[in-house]
């Protein structure tokens, strides 16, 4: 396991909005506020992206872009292209856990992926689906856009110009790597500097200026927010309770995870817990998501 792969589990979608359109001649589309994060693909022609911030963008076949924010965004014909046809696929998600709003929290408001060399073919049959009326259709479309983001994103993360989280990077540390690998595989294990500092086989002080140098904080800060996010996404399941989401992200006591969580989170779980059953969630507990 890792820290991306952990995220992306936390960003699964379920009657995900699926659209294919093809536009010729000058075209505009305007995209009002309402999803959390939406994923657009050209599958022919090209097309301008503008979001709230940054500069518009092109998107020429096969490309890929995301646009992490419920902002308002437009798409448009460009230059020689506004004339021609363009074919697009668009798929959008409703981020209601945890952990999807930690994980687009650490996103640009826009971020653009050029086309790939298997990635047309895929766009193709993403297309053909939307366009299809078969039995199973949605289940299929939500997948397929999950495999969307998860190639978006981790082709994204490895591009030159990329600004991804500093985690990100340090997943292929040879100090700090295995430390973060351990955290996301036993997140309920009684960690320690040192024994984290023995997994990744250096001192304990050098382990831990490595870690707070690439990762931005210190280790078991980064850990404690990590068992966080988690606990919210435990808290949020039918029959939970503040003693046994506890024990599943390391804590013997609830005291204890108590006062860790609202110190996180500005909110303490039981209150939390109430303002998901009432649908109102606590303001500085979405703030804190990411």
């Amino acid at each position: 396991m890792d820290a991306l792969g952990d995220l992306l589990r936390g960003v699964r979608a379920d009657g995900a909005l699926f659209n294919r359109t093809v536009l010729n001649g000058p075209w505009e589309s305007k995209h009002s506020e309402g999803a959390a994060l939406t994923l657009v693909a050209v599958v022919h022609g090209a097309a301008r992206i503008s979001a709230a911030s940054g500069e518009p963008r092109t998107l020429r076949e096969g490309d890929a872009a995301m646009v992490c924010t419920a902002a308002p965004f437009t798409l448009s014909g460009t230059g020689a292209a506004s004339g021609g046809e363009c074919e697009l696929v668009t798929g959008a998600y409703q981020l209601e856990s945890s952990v999807g709003c930690r994980l687009v929290s650490m996103l640009p408001p826009l971020l653009v992926v050029p086309a790939g060399d298997d990635c047309l073919p895929i766009l193709e049959l993403i297309a053909a689906e939307v366009a299809a009326d078969r039995p199973g259709r949605q289940y299929v479309m939500d997948r397929m856009l999950d495999w969307m983001l998860a190639c978006t994103l981790r082709e994204w993360f490895d591009l030159p110009d990329a600004c991804p989280p500093a985690w990100y990077r340090a997943l292929g540390d040879d100090v700090v790597g295995p430390a973060l690998h351990a955290m996301h595989d036993e997140p309920a294990r009684p960690w320690t500097v040192a024994s984290l500092a023995a997994r990744a086989q250096v001192s304990r002080a050098a382990f831990a200026r490595n870690f707070t140098e690439l990762v931005g904080r210190p280790p078991m800060a980064y850990l404690t927010e990590w068992r966080m996010t988690l606990a919210a996404e435990l808290l949020a399941e039918p029959g939970a309770t503040v003693a046994a989401v506890a024990g599943q992200v390391g804590y013997a006591d609830g005291f204890g995870f108590s006062d860790a969580f609202k110190r996180i989170r500005g909110i303490t779980p039981s209150n939390y817990r109430t303002s998901l059953t009432t649908g109102r969630p606590d303001s500085a507990s979405l703030r804190a998501a990411g």
